[in-house]
């Protein structure tokens, strides 16, 4: 008898070896309407297995689904009704609410939280119009914004960030795009390799699959980070419009479908694609029966959905689950010894955790999965505090550094952390300390940076860590160290603006993120990036909501999360990023009050990432 681990399943969950691998499709046309669901497994291949029923036979409808349930909405006849399935189980369609308006031939897209509808026919014309619901709440849609065009028969998909309209009839070639957590009209993408009625959409995280269509068959695939046109990526085995597609984020499948709206010869094809290889479609199995009109095809493993938002195997706390903390800072009018938390997964407000030894602000930040050191900061204290990530409670003394100095930067792997540059009262300095994250000790040298500064950014990864911009004057000069040895550190690089950024850093286990900066006249919105195991200059990834400086930060291995700052007052905003992509930061919630010179850490960096 196989025994259940719950900690190798949670490691797994955190892999993204597990993730929801059932897909299933909604109705269709014989011609006649029909109103059967369908479901196969995405990672196995064979023929469909029957699902249950829709309330009543409908075709053309628009696909949205989180990790949980999936949603069927409008479709032919023109109707506003949304339909709703428990995906990992087997039955009958339940009523969710109506859509504003009554369409057939939308797009569906959607991440784990909010599922959006485009356009599509609400008689007697084509409609712009996009709504969206909360997949987790039943209700009516609400109004979105629009699309910057009026069509049917168009093909959606999404990340957890950005939807992705694209084609539809009469023939069109635009693809443009939402920001899903906002609302608002929509944005020019780009444009599909061809005019294309009826494809249908698919993608992993960062990539977007357009799969045939009507007249052209060729699967098309764009970077959904990055505006521009689409490029080809191959061709399904069988032409096909009016089909239906989804994914496991891994791989995608098209399903069933014809060669025009009025073709009689519908079509059982399931074919697949992996999504980040390019190359023609293969035969996966048939469905239940020859079909056309199924765009409703989702599944729970898409990739618009965050695998790290699902709710794992857990106790109140699980260890390296994303718990991020923010220490200490400057609320006017005095320093404070407050610690704030936050979950990296789940956008939302900090809550206390506890409180510093002392009030302080410019503090760094060291950690690994069971221990946060916050190093020093404003004052005159050469005192460590640290805290056991697993357990809310009061910071406890650690040690002290070899001298003191405010405004230096922290830095770890999951044994080591590493304390570069800070004032010490009279000068900027380039010493570099280390110590060991178990066991409570004063610091001892490691070696120098290759200039004196303070206020840095800096991050690790299990064997490098790396520091960026810097005061003293103002810097662009990024350097590095090996963890495990000692040494002076090496140039790597320069961000692209000089600035210092006080903190203002993340990574996964090979990028790492330098956000925001002040130059002594300016504050910056400016993200960086570096990829950590090379050398060169910063990248540009995008801009924080804000230009400011003087924030903290925490990242898991997906997500980094900014909060606070200094924006020429005080800022209580908390911003993300997904490291992997690159754009513009997007709301995460608020820090308990506005503050500035905050030290920040987590439980799941990417110097933890083995």
């Amino acid at each position: 008898m196989a025994i259940w681990d719950i900690k190798e399943r949670y490691k797994k969950a955190r892999a993204n070896e597990i993730r929801g691998q059932r897909a299933v499709c909604f109705g269709g046309e014989t011609p006649s309407l029909v109103n059967t669901i369908d479901f196969v497994q995405i990672e196995s291949t064979g023929d469909a297995t029957d699902f249950g029923d829709l309330a009543a036979a409908t075709a053309n409808m628009a696909g949205m689904a989180s990790f949980t349930r999936g949603i069927a909405a409008g479709g032919n006849p023109t109707l506003d009704v949304i339909q709703y399935v428990t995906i990992v189980t087997t039955g009958n369609t339940a009523d969710f609410g109506d859509t504003t308006e009554g369409a057939r031939a939308s797009a569906g897209a959607s991440n784990n939280v909010r599922g959006l509808r485009a356009g599509g026919y609400a008689d007697p014309a084509n409609s712009n119009v996009i709504d969206y619901i909360t997949i987790a709440s039943l209700g009516n849609a609400t109004d979105f914004g629009d699309r910057t065009n009026s069509v049917n028969s168009v093909g959606g998909l999404a990340n957890n960030i950005r939807a992705i309209f694209g084609g539809g009839s009469p023939n069109v070639n635009v693809l443009d795009y939402v920001t899903i957590n906002t609302t608002g009209d929509a944005v020019d993408f780009g444009d599909l390799t061809a005019v294309k009625n009826s494809p249908a959409g698919s993608n992993s995280s960062t990539r977007g699959l357009f799969s045939g269509g009507q007249p052209v068959s060729p699967i098309d695939t764009i970077q959904i980070a990055s505006l521009g046109n689409a490029t080809d990526f191959g061709d399904l085995a069988t032409g096909r419009a009016y089909l239906g597609s989804t994914d496991n984020s891994i791989r995608s499948i098209t399903y069933a479908g014809s060669e025009t709206a009025t073709d009689a010869n519908k079509r059982n094809e399931i074919e697949y694609v992996q999504i980040a290889t390019a190359g023609n479609a293969v035969d996966f199995g048939d469905a239940t029966s020859a079909r056309g009109a199924t765009q409703a095809t989702i599944s729970n493993g898409h990739g618009g959905i965050d695998q790290d938002v699902i709710q794992r195997p857990s106790v109140t706390y699980m260890p390296g689950s994303g718990r991020a903390l923010f220490g200490g800072g400057y609320v006017s009018p005095a320093s404070i010894n407050v610690i704030q938390m936050s979950h990296i997964p789940t956008l939302g407000n900090t809550s206390d955790f506890g409180d510093l030894v002392y009030a302080r602000q410019n503090l760094g930040g060291i950690s690994n999965v069971t221990r946060g050191i916050f190093t020093n900061g404003g004052g005159s204290a050469t005192g460590l505090d640290a805290i056991a990530m697993h357990s809310r409670g009061n910071a406890f003394d650690f040690g002290d550094l070899a001298t003191y100095r405010r405004g230096n930067t922290g830095f770890s792997n999951s044994t080591r952390g590493l304390i570069s540059g800070g004032y010490n009262g009279s000068a900027r300095i380039d010493n570099i300390d280390y110590l060991t994250i178990a066991t409570a000790a004063d610091t001892a040298d490691f070696g120098d940076m290759t200039d004196d500064l303070t206020d840095r950014a800096a991050f690790c990864s299990s064997t490098r860590g790396v520091m960026a911009g810097g005061r003293n004057g103002t810097v662009d000069i990024i350097d590095y160290i090996t963890v495990a040895s000692t040494g002076d550190a090496t140039d790597f690089g320069d961000v692209t603006t000089a600035r210092w950024m006080n903190h203002s850093n993340g990574n996964s286990g090979t990028r790492g993120i330098m956000a925001g900066g002040h130059d002594g006249s300016s504050y910056y919105n400016i993200i960086d990036y570096i990829t950590i195991s090379s050398t060169g200059d910063a990248t540009d990834f995008g801009d924080l909501s804000v230009a400011r400086y003087s924030n903290g930060a925490g990242s898991n291995n997906t997500r980094s999360i900014f909060g606070g700052g200094y924006t020429g007052s005080a800022s209580n905003v908390i911003d993300y990023i997904t490291i992997a992509s690159t754009g513009d930061a997007a709301d995460f919630g608020d820090l308990a009050a506005a503050n500035f010179g905050i030290g920040g850490f987590s439980d799941s960096h990417g110097g933890l990432q083995a």
